[in-house]
């Protein structure tokens, strides 16, 4: 009996061999590429189903980002292609299809609004160019900074900046995304700055974003950050840092999508780095004002608190307006609020020097800047219009309340304050609303 029973068993056993294809392969194709490796050690007919050609296309779609085109042009079976790629990027895989996605979508951006930035790309990097380059500085990059660099060395030394411009009367700011022999040379072992990467660069103003290789003087491991010298501190090797980016994937790709969502304007051709927040218009009537603002950290410090901000400010007179809706912009009127609560308010004629004449249609542009001793701070207000058919009628348009807030930053993680600046620190510096003329 009990042999009986062993029989019946051994001949209903289920063997994978025995299967058919189909359900086998619905089951493979949930499996990651290093588990389905694994299955081909398992028996002859698992290590045939693993190397079906489907199964490695949709892998290399999703990791390497590969098309039926590029499989066509390389000639070898998708398993084959996803071998190559292995060998030449595997280490960078968790990055390569953020950051490759990223570079598709900016060059087909700026293919369509700045063209020309396109040509100013570099190819990528080599595997050995990248390892030497850590031999050179002592110090070992990234694997999201080396992925990047691989698809694309950054970009020639040309103007405009890939990472983004910024124009103020005659202040001019525009960053270029440094290649790695560039950013190498500018590797920094000077106090208050060791081992710190330059990751872009600005030939007008000397300004640079770093990234940190170690967690060193108060700064964490792969951050990004604009330097801020303390003029209050005794050392003057105390550097304080507006923080950009917790890592360069989340740099790089925050950046990208703001281009590519347009919440960065394009205007002449380059990047603009305004921050327009979708909820900051105001209509009145037929006008509607929009503002979008921006935080200069080449005009700002954290000690003495000195906070730069740029706002720039679009009114637009409705199409469908009727003519005898122009008008013409007389005054302004703010009301400034600061993060410690005090409030200030600033009238005064025109914007910028400038009294635009409003008609159906017709749109003004226009930036100015403001300075404040807290981080942060919002204003609100209204111009003062008056009709062109009649001058007694005078009406006000409003400003929707915008707010200002500068990056986070920290201070280095021993600092002696001067006693020179100890007045200077107690100072409180009103916010202020520049015009320039």
């Amino acid at each position: 009996m009990a042999a009986t029973l062993t029989m019946a068993a051994a001949t209903s056993e289920l063997r994978v061999d025995h299967l058919p294809s189909d359900p086998l392969l619905h089951i493979l194709s949930f499996l990651d590429f290093r588990d389905l490796v694994h299955c081909s050690y398992v028996s002859r007919r698992l290590n045939e189903l693993s190397k079906h050609n489907p199964l490695w296309r949709a892998l290399c779609s999703k990791h390497w980002l590969l098309s039926d085109v590029d499989r066509l042009q390389s000639g070898v079976s998708w398993f084959c292609l996803f071998k190559q790629y292995y060998r030449d990027l595997g280490r960078y895989i968790q990055f390569y299809p953020v950051l490759k996605r990223a570079w598709e979508q900016l060059k087909s951006f700026l293919q369509q609004r700045c063209p020309r930035m396109i040509a100013s790309l570099k190819e990528g990097a080599t595997e050995v160019e990248l390892n030497d380059i850590e031999a050179q500085i002592g110090c070992r990059l990234p694997d999201d900074y080396r992925c990047s660099y691989r698809i694309h060395n950054g970009q020639k030394l040309v103007i405009p900046g890939l990472m983004g411009s910024m124009s103020l009367s005659n202040h001019y700011r525009s960053e270029v995304l440094l290649d790695v022999e560039t950013a190498a040379g500018g590797f920094q072992q000077r106090k208050g700055m060791r081992r710190c990467l330059p990751l872009t660069f600005c030939f007008h103003t000397g300004l640079s974003q770093y990234m940190a290789l170690e967690p060193a003087e108060g700064r964490r491991m792969f951050e990004s950050f604009y330097p801020c010298p303390d003029q209050t501190a005794q050392d003057p090797s105390a550097i304080d840092m507006f923080i950009t980016g917790s890592c360069f994937l989340e740099w790089f790709t925050t950046y990208v999508h703001n281009v590519v969502t347009g919440e960065y304007p394009i205007i002449r051709d380059q990047i603009f780095r305004y921050v327009h927040d979708k909820g900051c218009v105001a209509t009145t009537g037929d006008i509607t004002v929009s503002v979008s603002t921006s935080f200069l950290p080449e005009l700002s410090s954290v000690h003495p608190p000195h906070f730069f901000f740029t706002y720039r400010i679009r009114i637009e007179m409705s199409s469908s307006a009727s003519p005898e809706a122009a008008c013409q912009l007389d005054s302004r009127y703010w009301k400034i609020t600061t993060s410690d609560g005090n409030v200030e308010e600033v009238q005064g004629p025109g914007v910028v020097g400038e009294f635009p004449v409003m008609t159906p249609g017709k749109v003004h542009e226009y930036a100015s800047c403001t300075t404040f001793s807290t981080p942060s701070e919002y204003m609100e207000g209204h111009y003062t219009f008056h009709r062109l058919a009649n001058k007694e009628e005078v009406f006000h348009v409003a400003i929707p309340r915008f707010h200002m807030v500068c990056p986070p930053f920290r201070e280095p993680v021993v600092r002696t304050v001067n006693p020179a600046f100890i007045l200077v620190a107690l100072m409180t510096t009103l916010s202020s609303d520049i015009e320039f003329m």
